[in-house]
């Protein structure tokens, strides 16, 4: 059956953060436009210095995506750039509203603006043409919950997070979460970060509506706390539609040679590898790396491993890494002790082709939620190990609320031991707790493929929120 498609040439125009983490997912909301005959324009933009750009990674997705029109704002001009990597960003997205404006009143019949949460300033470009904005929302319902209901939360003590240890809060339609598993920039109540964030989700709340990444089966109570309003009081609700899980597959990827590890997969036997790939931005100390590889080495089993060049500064995510020297950081003899079994990659691999193929049996992640819905559509248990952000969040919502993973403990510590590396790997890959792990799953994947057909959940929700939007128009 063909998707009805709007009656004229009809643009819709995306604006979003920097980051593979939030441009992708955009991507993938793009193409959902593009399916239904809409002109879609990516708005990106472009901060002073070469460190912060991110062209490289942008100009790789526009070359996959030519159906879609990327645009480079101009930067802006800033007297007093902001020290802090993540304020100097939301500095620029907001400074950037202007440029903004330009762009919409430069495309015709323009029918919506579509913003990452980071982008929420930028709902005042919309107002200034009396066009509709809508967030799109790139991680979990249950991230969103727990963020709005902090403010809720803050609003009723005088103690911040970083003085509350694990001691869990209880929010709406989330499981109990330590105050140490949320994100480090709200941990201060007082801290300008945090006030920053909570500036962006009350503007947030004046969108026409909330886009979410999501599927209502993986997060059904945090989806309708949502949409209840039990989580932000001091505004109404905008309405909530789930419309994922939106991400890439691997199939539409055009590749001019085929990477050399999914050959390697081809001849290994079904389930049995350990995948381990933690995001654009992860890396590890040497000495952890180190104590990752012993914990491979003894849990005997297959495994596929991503490794980056550990980090000068480790706090600094946007430095650029050179391409790690594999013999110089891990244990002498260790890739040819497990030629055999393992194979490890240097920074990068098609992360959706592994985690589709047949072979790979688990998936040692670090809880972003582009790689969680991979994963979870994917069918493959998770491994836990959150590294920045919002990924210790992810990593309580993926364990206690959606049951498809299990925690690497120490993730939280200096070091990780072999020990917990080799003790995750065979619970998942050889106990009855990993079978059911995998039952699971099984489950989710359906449901992930039930959501986006035809009548599928996902599927009449875009339809409900794209009627509205036609109407409107």
């Amino acid at each position: 059956m063909e998707e009805p498609k709007p009656s004229r040439s009809v643009a819709v125009v995306l604006y979003t953060a920097m980051g593979a983490g939030h441009l992708l997912p955009m991507v993938e909301l793009a193409k959902l436009f593009l399916r239904r005959g809409f002109v879609v324009t990516i708005a990106v933009p472009t901060t002073p210095g070469p460190a912060t750009t991110g062209s490289p990674t942008i100009a790789g997705i526009a070359a996959s995506n030519p159906s879609i029109t990327f645009h480079h704002l101009p930067p802006p001009v800033c007297a007093d750039p902001d020290p802090h990597p993540l304020m100097r960003m939301l500095q620029m997205l907001r400074l950037s509203v202007p440029s903004l404006v330009s762009l919409l009143r430069s495309i015709p019949s323009v029918a919506a603006l579509f913003l990452d949460i980071f982008c929420a300033e930028a709902i005042d470009a919309a107002a200034a043409l009396r066009l509709p904005a809508y967030i799109y929302f790139t991680s979990a319902a249950g991230a969103m919950a727990a963020s709005l209901s902090l403010t809720r939360h803050y609003s009723t003590t005088t103690t911040s997070l970083r003085d509350m240890g694990k001691a869990p809060l209880r929010f709406p339609g989330l499981p109990p979460i330590p105050a140490s598993d949320m994100p480090s920039t709200v941990q201060d109540r007082e801290d300008r970060i945090y006030r920053t964030r909570a500036r962006l989700n009350a503007r947030a709340m004046e969108a026409s509506g909330l886009l979410l990444n999501t599927y209502e089966w993986l997060e059904a109570r945090a989806v309708g706390a949502l949409r209840e309003g039990a989580c932000f009081t001091d505004y109404p609700m905008p309405p909530v539609y789930c419309v994922g899980p939106l991400v890439a597959n691997g199939e539409e990827e055009e590749e001019t040679e085929r990477h050399a590890c999914l050959a390697w997969l081809d001849v290994q036997p079904a389930r049995s590898v350990v995948f381990l790939c933690f995001g654009s931005l992860g890396s590890f100390s040497a000495a952890q790396l180190k104590e990752i590889a012993c914990g491979l080495e003894s849990s005997g089993h297959r495994f596929l491993w991503v490794v980056r060049n550990p980090r000068q500064d480790p706090t600094n995510l946007l430095e650029r890494l050179p391409e790690p020297d594999l013999a110089a950081l891990l244990p002498e003899g260790f890739l040819e002790r497990t030629s055999e079994i393992g194979m490890v990659v240097k920074s990068w691999a098609p992360q959706a082709k592994v985690l589709n193929h047949a072979a790979t049996g688990a998936f040692v992640t670090h809880c972003g939620w582009n790689s969680t819905l991979e994963g979870v559509t994917a069918g493959v248990p998770l491994l836990c190990w959150p590294l920045y952000a919002e990924q210790r969040l992810n990593k309580v919502l993926i364990v206690e609320e959606m049951k498809v993973g299990v925690v690497v403990d120490g993730y939280d510590e200096e070091i990780v031991s072999a020990e917990e590396v080799e003790a995750k790997v065979r619970l998942v890959m050889e106990s009855n707790e990993g079978e059911k792990l995998r039952e699971r799953l099984a489950v989710a994947r359906a449901k992930a493929v039930e959501a986006l057909a035809e009548e599928g959940p996902s599927r009449v929700a875009y339809d409900e929120f794209l009627d509205r939007l036609v109407r409107s128009d």
